[in-house]
């Protein structure tokens, strides 16, 4: 669907003192690309290394030294537009584009400009479990990065560190697609998962692996597109939802109180909760972009496309469209198992042979919670996915009950061991053997006439009973078998 034509959301709306506002977003994130070595050179792209350990000739810019494609970035990159069902360019074009910068040791960067090899596609997001919205990509195209200027180094000098100087990047442009905070998160989120189900980026923001260049408008509804201001360098999910907020709320106060808003570039400071202009319209670079002539045009074949398209694994779109119809789970918690291919993975190993719903619970409900409360991820997860399927089957096979399931969920997660074993050693097992639970039952009622004539006027009374019978059992009485006993004893139908 074309921004233009997306009619305006009045929840997603902005009340100014005018009226209604809306926000017009469009995103280009920066997303390195997962490769041993730079987009030209043979230098490794490993993180923390001591300053300017991993930069060769070609990413000094030293004279003479010329840029050699790595073909393993372009396989990214593609795989990459398959990924978000773009158009594939099998002819590209590397060009420079001009400036000049501390970090940047060539005076230019290689980049793809009129010639991308990657075209338009489109990506679904979910909002809600009820709401998606398509949103439109522009283009991906391959680039170099710069390197890094550090300010703290030295009391009256700056330092430069090469060490990124040269990684591959992959510039995914979307759109003006978006129209709240929210929806831009969302979507950075779902751009985010798709890349790392592929393994073309890690999506590490907190290394820089991952960052966007936010474009933001307002406009009446209805009304064409504002002047947009471009925030540079965001490098978290909620500080891109923040400065959305911030920049256009300035932007509002600014047309509510009769002023224009000027084409700039700003920064998003988080500590103070606003943006700030970086520089103007009028001193914008001219990029002078022209075709390296130091690199060919990039040219491939359908049977490279295809040898890529046919390795991709299963994307998380058609992922949770298979958990929804093989599992029968909701579209909820299918969204929230598919969001990491490691959760995606472990829910099916969890999931194989048992019921889906059973184990999409224990999962998402137990597991998940677990693991957020103490900042784990699936893949330090102490519980395995075959101890969490033992629990799920002790429970299928009413061996235990939810409650006492519980308990044995904290066991194996402290102390570790196999279910089946730790319920046989422990004596977990519910109390199954209806002649017990009828004695204890008996017990119950003898011992309180006055709650039995309670009951019989009000059945809801009856949760009181199935608490002390459950106590009285040290929580391993069935409690289907209970409920019925009690039913049957009390005269409730």
């Amino acid at each position: 669907m074309n921004a233009h034509v997306r009619p305006a959301d009045p929840k997603k709306l902005i009340k100014g003192a005018t009226g209604d506002w809306e926000i017009v977003i469009g995103l280009e994130i920066h997303a390195q690309v997962t490769s041993n070595a730079k987009l030209f050179s043979g230098s490794s792209t490993a993180f923390g290394g001591e300053p300017n350990a991993h930069v060769s000739l070609v990413d000094a810019a030293m004279p003479g030294m010329l840029p050699v494609i790595n073909e393993e970035c372009v396989r990214q990159a593609v795989r990459t537009g398959l990924g978000l069902n773009a158009q594939i360019n099998k002819r590209s074009v590397f060009d420079r584009k001009n400036y000049f910068y501390p970090d940047l040791p060539q005076g230019y960067q290689i980049s793809q400009y009129k010639h991308p090899v990657v075209g338009e596609g489109e990506i679904a997001v979910d909002l809600s479990p009820t709401e998606q919205i398509s949103v439109g990509i522009e283009r991906l195209h391959l680039e170099q990065d710069a390197g890094k200027s550090m300010h703290d180094q030295h009391p009256t000098m700056s330092f430069v560190d090469l060490n990124r100087s040269g990684v591959a990047l992959m510039e995914i442009v979307s759109k003006p697609d978006l129209r709240s905070a929210d929806e831009a998160k969302a979507y950075v989120s779902k751009l985010r998962t798709i890349l790392r189900y592929i393994g073309s980026c890690d999506g590490d923001m907190e290394k820089g692996n991952l960052r966007a260049d936010v474009n933001v408008s307002v406009r009446k509804p209805g009304a064409p597109f504002g002047t947009r201001c471009e925030i540079k360098n965001v490098n978290s999910i909620r500080f891109i939802g923040q400065s959305i907020e911030v920049e256009a709320r300035r932007q509002i106060a600014i047309l509510e109180d009769g002023g224009t808003i000027d084409q700039e570039t700003r920064l998003y400071d988080p500590g103070k909760g606003e943006t700030r202009s970086l520089r103007s319209k009028e001193e914008a670079h001219d990029y002078r972009y022209f075709p390296d002539p130091d690199l060919l045009p990039l040219e491939f074949d359908d049977a490279f496309v295809a040898e890529l398209k046919a390795q991709l694994p299963e994307l998380p779109d058609a992922k949770k469209g298979r958990f929804i119809a093989q599992y029968g789970l909701s579209p909820y918690d299918a969204s929230v198992l598919v969001a990491e291919r490691e959760q995606a993975d472990y829910f099916e190993a969890v999931a194989k042979g048992r019921d889906g719903k059973a184990a999409a619970n224990w999962v998402i409900n137990e597991l998940f919670g677990r693991l957020n409360k103490e900042g784990k991820d699936v893949s330090d997860s102490p519980v395995s996915a075959a101890q969490l399927g033992g629990l799920v089957d002790l429970i299928g096979e009413g061996v235990i009950s939810g409650k006492i399931a519980k308990d044995l969920f904290e066991i194996v997660w402290t102390e570790g061991g196999d279910p089946r074993e730790i319920v046989e050693a422990r004596g977990m097992k519910q109390v199954t053997d209806t002649g017990a639970i009828e004695k204890a039952v008996d017990e119950i009622i003898a011992a309180n006439p006055d709650k039995v004539e309670q009951v019989k006027a009000k059945p809801t009374m009856l949760g009181w009973f199935v608490g002390q019978a459950m106590k009285a059992s040290g929580g391993k009485a069935n409690p289907q078998a209970l409920n019925e006993i009690l039913k049957k004893k009390l005269g409730i139908e």
